[in-house]
């Protein structure tokens, strides 16, 4: 449990990091997220997830 929490914590880190560096351009993507059709962003999800699945397995492998 503690090695998840930490994961969720590294995690938090890195989605904030862009968040506080710039916030005006942070802005800017999520209202050109928003024109963007609901099954472009399903894709782009799943794509990020297999991604993260392929590299959790080639590091922990």
């Amino acid at each position: 449990m503690e090695y998840l929490i930490t994961i969720l914590g590294v995690v938090l880190i890195v989605e904030g990091i862009p968040w506080f560096l710039s916030p005006s351009k942070i802005k800017k993507l999520f209202s050109q997220l928003l024109i963007l059709p609901d099954k472009t962003l399903r894709f782009y999800g799943l794509s990020m997830m297999l991604t993260g699945l392929l590299v959790v397995y080639l590091v922990r492998g």
